[in-house]
């Protein structure tokens, strides 16, 4: 049986930019569709499915974080999104991943960098790291007041409320109810929700952890799930009960 192809959605204003990606893409095995606007984006997500979604920062109209959070707050919320940023604008590359981006790539990039990042995020968004599989018979994982379902990836809370999950946000929630009660330092935590070595000043995990205690709804100031260790990491400090 032929495998399945991951198809990328491509979009950025460039056209230049958009053609060169998607035609690297697709000669090294993926399937790509173009788009120039957010309104080209929609209309082609109304019909069909992707993979993946490579999402510059500045378009016209609504621009790419505008973008990144309509498709975390809709059918697309699990859908991984790569987003391009400018060299010189890393408050565009927190506020992208505070939306929910998966990654971020900052221009200029080599397309030899940019297949590398897509087939990273690609992987780790359909495989769990080693350390997930000692809980996956589980269909629900317990702690405090919430429940999280690992076969639809969301949460629940005490009235079954269903609280939605990004990729990345289910990723790490499972990387702290794996290892509860242990402090993991931030590389840790980045090795194991994403794949990859922290860069100099990378934030993503503390990003990460925040979207994730929002979700919870836990205080910030006084955390009661996930605590932070000064000049250590984190700490799931509740206890984890499988149920069937």
């Amino acid at each position: 049986m032929e495998s399945q192809v991951d198809h990328v959605l491509i979009v950025d204003d460039d056209r230049e930019i958009r053609e060169l990606v998607g035609n690297y893409l697709k000669k090294n095995g993926l399937r790509t569709t173009l788009a120039a606007d957010g309104r080209q984006m929609r209309a082609f997500l109304e019909s069909s499915q992707v993979d993946l979604i490579v999402l510059d920062i500045m378009l016209p109209s609504d621009d790419g974080l505008v973008l990144c959070r309509e498709l975390r707050a809709g059918k697309h919320r699990a859908t991984p999104v790569l987003m391009l940023t400018a060299r010189d604008d890393e408050t565009d590359r927190i506020v992208g991943l505070e939306m929910g981006a998966d990654d971020y790539l900052v221009k200029p990039f080599s397309a030899r960098e940019l297949l590398a990042r897509v087939n990273a995020v690609l992987r780790r968004t359909r495989m769990l790291p080693p350390n997930m599989l000692l809980s996956e018979p589980a269909r629900l994982l317990k702690f405090g007041a919430w429940r999280l379902d690992t076969t639809a990836r969301h949460l629940l809370d005490a009235q079954d409320t269903v609280v939605a999950l990004s990729g990345a946000e289910y990723r790490l929630l499972r990387v702290f109810l794996d290892h509860p009660q242990r402090v993991l330092s931030r590389d840790q935590l980045l090795t194991l929700t994403q794949g990859r070595e922290a860069d100099l000043f990378d934030r993503s995990i503390d990003l990460l952890v925040s979207r994730v205690r929002q979700r919870l709804l836990d205080d910030a100031r006084a955390p009661a799930y996930i605590k932070t260790v000064r000049s250590e990491g984190y700490v799931f400090s509740f206890a984890v009960e499988m149920l069937p």
